[in-house]
């Protein structure tokens, strides 16, 4: 009988674990739950975060300080000056340029001789117009003769019957009185006193036709000196025309163009040269059609010539809008400052209100009149800005009103500050 061989007793160690497998399982499901749950939780909570303000150099910017106090609502624009006036110098009458007496910037008068014309044809009308003029005269002086003679003769026959109407009616007395004393016969003394009658009658008449015929002698002497009167007009017509041909500047001023040459032929109302005073100017300045709305005539302005100040009164607005601005007159006042002539560039500001007691803040850079924008309010500190809403009122140049969103002192930054849209605040370095 073999042997019996005792059993051999199995490691612990060695004995499998039935339930490992399953504890890993469930550890990958408790850690992909977690990673889960955990990254929509971590997104969520970082959107939620605000960003980091950003860092903005101070020295970059431009602040202000809210005020109160008056405020004068302006309007500024560029432009040049202009003479006041411009005069085109004519030719009068018809011609052809002879001489030319001036150069262009040539100091004249009103009585300077710009140019000489000339214009045989009218020179001859001028002639013909005085001799015509002068014979009309002659003739004047030769019927006035005539008439007076012819006057003289009428009046002495009406002093002839005149005499024979006395003689008749002293002679018609006699013979009555010598009828009563029946001296002569009744019918000598009826013919002597129907003789005077007679007479007296033709007396009357002389007399009237001595009226009537002053009344012709005058109304042919004025017929006579009218037709005078017509043909020395004529002549003194021509002759102005042909003085005309020596062109005048008519002006004190300067002479800016010469527009013909010499034997060039020019027609009646031709411009032949331009002048200017230029003592005399104004600012012809551009404004933004948007502000021209709020001037008016008559209101003050400064012109500055970048060598002195120069007070002004607006003397027109034009209607029409030319680049979007609009052109405004602006006459000056007082004397000139050296270096002020013609088509220097200038900067003018016109005043619209003056308001007494206002908040107002220097302009932002995208500040409207009436409109509400946002900008950074500095914090006491100094170190930052936050986003602030604000209301604005009337503009001026520099400067606009504050109606709210901003009190006395607040510090705010008026710089374009597009780059930072996205962020309410700031640090300031």
């Amino acid at each position: 009988m073999a042997p019996r061989v005792p059993p051999v007793e199995e490691d612990p160690m060695d004995i499998p674990r039935k339930d490992a497998g399953r504890k890993r399982l469930i550890r990958r499901i408790v850690y992909i739950t977690i990673v889960v749950i955990a990254v929509p939780l971590i997104t969520w909570a970082l959107s939620r975060l605000k960003p980091a303000a950003p860092s903005v150099e101070m020295a970059t910017l431009w602040p202000d300080t809210v005020k109160r106090g008056p405020l004068k609502v302006e309007r500024r624009g560029l432009g040049t000056l202009a003479p006041e006036e411009i005069l085109f110098i004519p030719a009068t009458t018809d011609g052809r340029v002879e001489k030319r007496l001036v150069q262009q910037g040539d100091r004249v008068k009103p009585e300077t001789v710009l140019f000489v014309l000339t214009n045989p044809e009218l020179e001859n009308q001028m002639v013909d117009a005085e001799y015509q003029a002068k014979t009309a005269e002659a003739t004047y002086d030769d019927l006035k003769v005539q008439l007076q003679s012819k006057g003289l003769d009428q009046k002495a026959a009406a002093a002839t019957v005149n005499s024979d109407y006395k003689q008749a009616q002293l002679k018609a007395d006699r013979d009555r009185e010598l009828a009563k004393e029946g001296l002569i016969p009744d019918l000598d003394e009826k013919l002597s006193t129907v003789k005077a009658e007679e007479l007296s009658q033709r007396t009357k008449l002389e007399a009237q036709r001595l009226a009537i015929a002053d009344e012709a002698v005058k109304a042919q002497l004025a017929a006579q000196r009218a037709k005078i009167d017509q043909l020395r007009a004529m002549f003194m017509l021509k002759k102005s025309q042909v003085e005309a041909l020596k062109i005048r500047a008519g002006i004190d001023g300067i002479i800016t163009e010469l527009l013909v040459q010499v034997g060039q032929r020019v027609p009646a109302g031709t411009a032949l040269a331009k002048a200017t005073q230029p003592w005399r100017l104004k600012a012809e300045l551009k404004i933004a059609e948007t502000q021209a709305k709020d001037i008016l005539l008559g209101q003050d302005a400064q012109i500055d010539t970048r060598n002195g100040f120069i007070p002004g009164k607006v003397i027109r607005i034009d209607p029409s809008v030319i680049n979007g601005t609009r052109t405004v007159d602006v006459r000056l006042i007082g004397a000139l400052p050296s270096g002020a002539v013609p088509d220097l560039s200038v900067d003018g500001t016109i005043e619209i209100e003056n308001l007494k007691d206002v908040v107002y803040v220097g302009r932002p850079v995208f500040g409207q009149p009436n409109s509400t924008v946002t900008l950074f309010k500095v914090d006491p500190d100094g170190k930052g800005a936050e986003r602030t809403t604000v209301k604005l009122g009337r503009t001026s140049v520099n400067t606009i009103e504050v109606l709210d969103g901003l009190k006395v002192g607040d510090r705010v930054i008026l710089s374009d500050m597009q780059a930072w849209d996205g962020h309410n605040r700031i640090r300031l370095n």
